[in-house]
C-alpha cells in the first residue's frame, strides 16, 4: 500500500463560506474541526469588507457563536456546533473513506482546498466519484507519493505544542494576540496591553515570555525537520 499526498480545490454551488469568499474576494477562511465544534479564522484584506463580512457572520442562522475575537483585520469564531459531517460537505465524504482530511481547510473565491493523505487509490477515485454524483466541480493541484518528511509532520498536535502551558500562561498569549502585540508594526506594547486589561505589567510580562519560551522550544524539533528537507519539498507543502 502507497501512502500519497493529494492537494485539490472543489466549488460548491450552495455553501455559506464559498458563497461569501464569492461576493468578497479580499477574504480567505480557514477551518478547524474536531467533529463536535469547528474554529474559524476570518481573514480580510479590504477594509471596507471587514464590517460587512463581520455582520453576516454574526448573523448567520446556523452558526451558533460562543466565542468571538476581533481585531479589526481577522475574525476569530468558535461555532458552538460542527458542520462539516452533514450529508453535503466534503469532509463528511472524505471521512466515509480510508483518507485523511489534514486541517485547516482553506476557502478563497468560492473554492475550498483540501489537502489529503490517501492511502488507496480506489479510494480517491471513489472521492471523485462522489463530487461528479453531486455536480461539484474539482480540480486536483498536486498528486505525489509521500517521501517520510510529511507523514512524520503529523506528529505535531496541539497536545504536543500547548500542554506545558498553563492557563494564564496561554490566557496571556492570547491577549497579546488580540491586541495586536505580534503584529509588524505592534499595535500595542506590554505595558499598554496590561492598563486595558487592568492587570499588573510585570505579571503579565511574566506569562506572555513562558508561554513564548515554552511555545518555541515545542516547536523546534518540528522547524529542524522541516529546514533538513530539500527547498523544493518545502515549497511543495503549501496547498496552493
Amino acid at each position: 500500500m502507497t501512502l500519497f499526498e493529494v492537494a485539490l480545490k472543489v466549488a460548491i454551488p450552495k455553501s455559506f463560506y464559498a458563497d461569501i469568499t464569492r461576493r468578497f474576494p479580499s477574504m480567505s477562511i480557514f477551518i478547524w474541526c474536531n467533529r463536535e465544534n469547528d474554529v474559524v479564522e476570518v481573514i480580510v484584506r479590504n477594509p471596507e469588507n471587514y464590517p460587512l463580512v463581520m455582520d453576516e457572520f454574526r448573523t448567520h442562522p446556523w452558526m451558533g457563536v460562543i466565542e468571538e475575537v476581533s481585531d479589526n483585520r481577522r475574525l476569530y469564531l468558535n461555532v458552538s456546533e460542527c458542520h462539516c459531517m452533514k450529508q453535503d460537505t466534503i469532509v463528511r465524504h472524505i471521512g466515509e473513506l480510508d483518507i485523511l482530511n489534514i486541517f485547516p481547510n482553506v476557502i478563497e473565491n468560492g473554492w475550498t482546498y483540501h489537502r489529503l493523505m490517501v492511502f488507496r487509490h480506489k479510494d480517491l477515485e471513489e472521492l471523485l466519484r462522489r463530487f461528479d454524483n453531486w455536480g461539484w466541480t474539482y480540480r486536483i493541484l498536486r498528486k505525489a507519493p509521500f517521501d517520510g518528511f510529511i507523514a512524520s509532520s503529523l506528529t505535531l498536535t496541539t497536545d504536543a505544542l500547548f500542554s506545558g502551558i498553563t492557563e494564564r500562561q496561554m490566557e496571556a498569549l492570547l491577549t497579546a494576540h488580540r491586541h495586536g502585540y505580534y503584529n509588524l508594526p505592534r499595535d500595542a506594547d506590554v505595558q499598554a496591553i496590561a492598563a486595558k486589561e487592568k492587570v499588573s505589567r510585570t505579571t503579565f510580562q511574566e506569562h506572555l515570555k513562558k508561554a513564548e519560551n515554552k511555545l518555541v522550544a515545542a516547536l523546534v524539533p518540528h522547524m529542524k525537520l522541516f529546514k533538513h528537507a530539500p527547498s523544493e519539498r518545502r515549497r511543495s507543502l503549501r496547498v496552493k
